[in-house]
């Protein structure tokens, strides 16, 4: 009977060690990489004394995440991000006025940095093969355009060639953890980043939409 209870004794310690081994706060690192969407925006303004409308229309590109977090519960993660990306721009306006048309025509290049801190919430153990999640997170991003091309433009004046902005930036991402064998683990995440628009703000008339960037974004992460 004594020795019956001790070996109860010591699968119960085991089985609690290994539970709150899997609990414990745990870190991870990984990097994904896809493809950036910037969202468009365009105005227009009638008046007595003429008509003008402006846009721009952004391509789709490169997007990179590179991250670090940690497990700080089965269900709940916090993460910092680094993101760039880049897409290239048309910038266009047009103006009809008693003074004659005028019109430009710009091409640019827009990069944006941002760091951004996540709170994820998954919806399975820590464990599990599979582990779907919520994030939102908040942060900094910077955004710089340039010139890529010549610009087409008569009668007025271009946007700067040159042009840098910092915002604050609105996050929040689904995405899934899948177990690769070990300490690996895939991951797919769709994020909306949300911020004030210094494109818009290059247009004339100025847009008035504000900024989002959806990224599609594969890559791996390690459990350390």
């Amino acid at each position: 009977m004594t020795r019956t209870s001790t070996v109860a004794t010591i699968l119960f310690c085991l089985v609690c060690a290994g539970a709150e081994a899997q609990s414990a706060p745990q870190v991870f690192a990984g990097v994904v990489a896809g493809i950036a969407t910037l969202s468009a925006d365009a105005r227009s303004e009638i008046t007595a004394s003429g008509a003008e409308a402006s846009l721009y229309k952004p391509e789709n590109g490169p997007a990179l995440n590179a991250f670090v977090g940690l497990h700080v519960h089965e269900y709940l993660a916090v993460q910092a991000n680094y993101e760039w990306n880049r897409n290239d721009l048309l910038l266009a306006a047009l103006r009809a006025a008693g003074s004659g048309p005028s019109f430009y025509e710009a091409p640019r290049v827009s990069v944006q940095h941002a760091i951004v801190g996540d709170l994820l919430l998954y919806f399975r153990e820590r464990k599990s093969a599979i582990r779907p999640y919520l994030s939102t997170g908040v942060g900094v991003v910077r955004l710089s355009t340039r010139t890529r091309g010549a610009d087409r433009a008569s009668n007025v004046m271009l946007p700067p060639e040159r042009a840098l902005a910092n915002r604050a930036v609105l996050r929040v991402a689904v995405g899934i953890d899948v177990g690769m064998g070990g300490r690996w683990r895939g991951r797919y995440s769709f994020s909306e980043s949300l911020s004030r628009n210094p494109i818009s703000e290059q247009l004339s008339p100025a847009g008035q939409r504000r900024l989002a960037n959806f990224q599609n974004l594969f890559g791996v992460l390690y459990l350390f």
